[in-house]
């Protein structure tokens, strides 16, 4: 079975107070959202297609990814950190977090010992957003 990409979480959550919510979450861990995707305004706006409520959250720890560039500039590939919000059909919002330490099997780059730091400290940050998210 393969790895899952990130972290996954179903709230009770409507979709505009989710993305708030996670925003929060993120800033308390040092992130910023430098992005925000509104995936269904795009859709209808390039495609003329109907999607649900979907966004995509750019994150960034601006201490961290000045770390990260400064070892290789190859990291600056998976920059920003992404977080997706989507509503539920039945209602409330679904969250996933992408977990830095999979993604970074890219390309080999969990193999550099510096790179495998940095991101474990990015996952721990992320899962703390996770766990603040899924209390609250």
């Amino acid at each position: 079975m393969p790895e899952p990409l990130g972290f996954e979480l179903q709230l009770d959550t409507p979709y505009p107070a989710a993305i708030d919510e996670v925003s929060m979450a993120l800033k308390d861990e040092g992130f910023g959202v430098l992005t925000t995707i509104d995936v269904k305004a795009t859709l209808k706006e390039k495609l003329g297609e109907d999607f649900r409520p979907y966004a995509i959250l750019g994150a960034c720890n601006p201490v961290l990814a000045h770390r990260a560039l400064n070892h290789s500039a190859e990291i600056g590939l998976m920059l920003p950190c992404n977080v997706t919000v989507e509503a539920r059909p039945e209602g409330g919002s679904t969250v996933r977090i992408g977990d830095p330490a999979v993604l970074m099997k890219v390309g080999g780059l969990d193999t550099d010992p510096v790179v495998r730091e940095i991101a474990g400290e990015v996952r721990s940050r992320l899962e703390r957003v996770a766990k603040a998210m899924a209390h609250a």
